[in-house]
């Protein structure tokens, strides 16, 4: 045999042994990023705790207080039209020309994937609800697909819903913002709340991977035990 014929053989195992490598790193990163379970969070800097449904550190754990809002349809919307289900939230209005038309689409995205799935609903807050009245927030549904009974466009007192989303949701301490009772609210974040009104993960509403990653997350929730 010349030495064509021997370094054949060796080039080949090796491509064999690289080509093995590659697909066994392929693998631990891909099981690593299918996590079993998510954890819960209960203030502003979203700190991960990892607990068992059942652990007795959740009843003292920060939950979603109660609220009452009206929707797009005029219908009364409370923490009970979401009991026993997984919701994501996020805060919006009709006339922003910045962030909102992006982030309307993504949760249009997250409407699709759980159109069919009745245990899974979306709410999207006005942050501007002397302007977003009922017919404003419905001429908007039509426009943009909203499915109601699915997706709910919230108005109410700006006092309720500001305090829902820096105070319940934390949708803007998170990024190291302070600001009064009073001002602006506006963010891009996502909030996925769980069927006992936890809070379980905060997402970039602009960024479609992150989106993905939350269409996965609810999934992940609805096999919890």
């Amino acid at each position: 045999m010349n030495d064509t014929k021997k370094i054949f053989p060796i080039k080949l195992l090796v491509f064999f042994s690289f080509s093995l490598l590659l697909f066994s790193c392929a693998k631990t990163t891909e099981q690593k990023s299918n996590i079993s379970a998510l954890p819960y969070y209960e203030e502003a800097t979203f700190t991960p705790h990892w607990l068992s449904a059942d652990d007795s550190a959740l009843n003292e754990f920060h939950k979603i207080s109660p609220f009452q809002l009206t929707n797009q349809d005029g219908e009364k919307i409370t923490g009970e039209t979401f009991a026993g289900k997984i919701y994501i939230t996020d805060f919006f209005f009709t006339i922003c020309p910045g962030i909102c038309p992006k982030m309307t689409k993504n949760m249009g995205v997250l409407q699709a994937a759980f159109l069919e799935d009745d245990e899974v609903l979306l709410l999207s807050h006005s942050v501007t609800p002397e302007m977003d009245s009922v017919a404003v927030l419905k001429k908007y549904a039509e426009e943009k697909g909203v499915i109601s009974k699915k997706w709910h466009l919230a108005t109410g007192t700006q006092k309720d819903i500001y305090k829902l989303g820096r105070q319940d949701y934390f949708v803007e301490e998170d990024l190291g913002l302070e600001k009064e009772a009073d001002e602006f609210l506006h963010t891009e974040n996502f909030v996925l709340i769980d069927q006992n009104k936890y809070i379980r993960g905060i997402y970039n509403g602009l960024n479609s991977a992150s989106v993905s990653q939350l269409i996965k997350d609810v999934k992940t929730l609805q096999m919890e035990k």
